[in-house]
């Protein structure tokens, strides 16, 4: 049923002139699915109320509530095409007045962590793209029909969802920055382990990967009690970000995978100067996959002590500063910054203020639509690094749109780093022997033999000659044919 209607919508959507990608195609599916998302919740809401007795007002007023504009119902149950609005009434509706109500949200809200202060945020930023009125009622009639009611259908629904956003990911351009590979955040989280009470950030939160991830694994990890539940839900994990469609993602994603208000505040969070970082401001656990080659301006590289026009560098001096004494980090970034000579001073100061524990060496390809070749940091905030383990990941095939990473080519690796062994694929490097002015961390696999020639220098000039003789007579024939 759910896989249908997303296949029905972007099929919608594919022949409206206002919409022409995979990134259109999401941000407009996701704007739809969440008020009728919040026409759910408040009839959850109203129902609980009536149990216990209680008056319970609507966040949304019956005007512009889905039951109402979107589909208004007879008797029998179905919508009403009599009353429900379609063509350029239903355009003028959406844009005129739906959207300006619930932008005006933002200014309303108690508090930016309330669902009131994220429906203002999201219809302040992004835009209606669909150009047909007809195919608005539509996609609007198809969505009718989903429920956000149990668990089930909403882990249903949240899996179809991602798909959207790793097809989105894999349509390349920039559509490649909002998705990380999920079964490589699976392997980030199992290694860092955060806790039920931890406060867990991802500051580049994109579509919220990591922290629906976090939130499944802590779920998981044992009976939670109802404080424990609450608190997973309201006060564990945080995310900021600066780009609209990423905001809307994040939160729609967040909230089908059962979490009704996410923390995720639309911001650039390198907009801070990190040397103002106070204790109440710091987190337990770090995740993150900050933008591959992004470029700040230099307003916000003066937030930064150790001055840098490359994105992930900005962040990775936030995280550093982000993260309590003993909290831990796993951050994906590019290769380049274990031996680029402008991150010198940025690996001087994470070796000396965080251990440096693990390097996860990813392959070409785990980024399909991107060709970024990435490593994994794994740090712990307060002691100086030591030992570094490295793993190269290597699943024996070339990956990409076809063929691309799963949970079985991380096994090895989860199963190695408990103990930090060595193998053919990992190895250990003491800071000691790493060369102090250059401080070049490259991934170089000690295990990995380069093939020799054992022949004799007479072996090899009886070869030279034979190849010689060869080229000669291929000469010859070709000079007597022409």
């Amino acid at each position: 049923m759910f896989e249908n209607a997303f296949k029905y919508v972007d099929d919608v959507l594919h022949k409206d002139p206002g919409c022409s990608t995979e990134l259109d195609y999401v941000e407009q599916s996701s704007w739809i699915l969440f008020l009728k998302y919040l026409d759910d919740l408040e009839t959850d809401r109203a129902a609980s109320a009536a149990l216990t007795g209680t008056k319970y007002v609507p966040i949304i007023a019956d005007e512009y509530r889905w039951k109402t504009w979107a589909a208004p119902k007879g008797a029998d149950g179905k919508v009403d095409l009599n009353v429900a609005l379609t063509g350029d009434d239903l355009l003028d509706f959406v844009n005129l007045k739906l959207w300006r109500y619930l932008a005006g949200f933002k200014e309303s809200a108690t508090s930016p962590n309330t669902i009131e202060y994220k429906i203002g945020e999201i219809f302040g930023e992004i835009k209606n793209k669909i150009s047909s009125g007809y195919n608005m009622r539509e996609i609007v009639d198809r969505f009718d029909e989903l429920r956000f009611g149990s668990a089930v259908e909403k882990h249903e629904m949240s899996s179809l969802y991602e798909d959207k956003i790793k097809n989105m990911g894999n349509a390349g351009r920039n559509g490649g920055e909002y998705y990380t590979p999920r079964p490589l955040i699976r392997a980030i989280v199992k290694v860092i382990d955060p806790k039920v009470g931890e406060k867990v950030l991802d500051p580049a939160v994109g579509s919220a990967g990591f922290l629906c991830e976090a939130f499944d694994y802590m779920r998981a990890s044992k009976d939670l009690s109802t404080e424990e539940l609450e608190s997973l839900q309201t006060s564990t994990l945080y995310g900021r970000e600066v780009k609209s469609l990423a905001y809307i993602i994040g939160i729609m994603n967040m909230i089908l995978h059962g979490i009704e208000a996410p923390n995720i505040v639309h911001t650039n969070a390198l907009g801070q100067n990190v040397m103002e970082i106070q204790e109440k401001d710091r987190y337990e656990v770090i995740l993150a996959n900050p933008p591959f080659g992004g470029k700040e301006r230099k307003e916000v590289q003066q937030n930064f002590p150790i001055r840098s026009g490359e994105t992930a560098y900005l962040f990775l001096q936030l995280f550093i500063r982000s993260l309590k004494a003993g909290g831990r980090a796993g951050i994906v970034i590019k290769n380049t910054f274990l031996s680029n000579g402008d991150a010198t001073a940025l690996r001087k100061e994470l070796l000396e203020t965080c251990s440096l524990d693990v390097v996860l060496d990813c392959p070409a390809g785990t980024f399909t639509g991107t060709g970024v070749k990435t490593v994994v940091l794994f740090f712990t905030k307060g002691k100086p690094t030591r030992d570094i383990w490295y793993y190269q990941l290597d699943p024996g095939r070339n990956m990409g749109k076809t063929n691309p990473l799963n949970d079985g080519d991380l096994e090895d690796f989860l199963s190695l780093i408990k103990k930090r062994e060595e193998s053919g694929k990992s190895w250990t490097v003491s800071v000691d022997t790493v060369d102090p002015s250059t401080l070049d961390l490259s991934v170089k696999n000690p295990n990995v033999v380069k093939d020799v020639d054992h022949r004799t220098p007479a072996e090899i000039l009886d070869e030279i000659e034979r190849l010689e003789r060869e080229s000669s007579e291929i000469l010859a024939r070709l000079r007597s044919l022409l």
